[in-house]
């Protein structure tokens, strides 16, 4: 059985950071256009917010840096990720982050990251261009969702 969905992004504020008002923001603008948001908030672990992001079948992570410490967070997530095998995770964010290291998170995975004041509608443009929601079917015999990127058509039978 194929289930469609909105995207689900898990939106979040990794560290010690406490400024989330653009982070609400953003949230809002996601919510306002279709997706589904799940807003972990302020002072998250990267292991909480990958085990939200999985436990909750997500197909994106956005997380906000303004602290500075943007090289050593992403990271840890795509870390994460990784070891749970969960790569499939789409993973953007925003903050305070200079060009050289925008460069530097893009060359480990990071999709996107957008500087402060970046137009809502321009980071929820990207979402729907680049974070497709996919399709779950259930297989019986595992008990465990089978993932499919919602661009193909559902190969199961009756």
């Amino acid at each position: 059985m194929a289930v469609d969905r909105r995207c689900r992004i898990v939106l979040a504020k990794p560290g010690l950071d406490g400024h989330d008002r653009g982070l609400k923001i953003v949230a809002r603008a996601l919510r306002d256009a279709g997706c589904e948001v799940i807003y972990l908030g302020l002072h998250q672990s990267p292991e909480a917010i990958v085990s939200a992001a999985v436990q909750e079948d997500a197909d994106a992570i956005g997380l906000s840096i303004l602290s500075g410490a943007h090289m050593t967070l992403f990271p840890r997530v795509l870390e994460l990720l990784a070891a749970k095998n969960a790569r499939d995770i789409i993973v953007f964010g925003g903050g305070i982050i200079p060009a050289d290291d925008i460069a530097r998170l893009k060359a480990m995975g990071v999709a996107a990251l957008f500087p402060p004041g970046t137009p809502t509608r321009d980071i929820v443009e990207w979402v729907h261009q680049h974070v497709t929601p996919r399709r779950r079917t259930f297989d019986p015999d595992s008990n465990a969702p089978v993932v499919q990127d919602s661009a193909e058509p559902d190969a199961g039978g009756p």
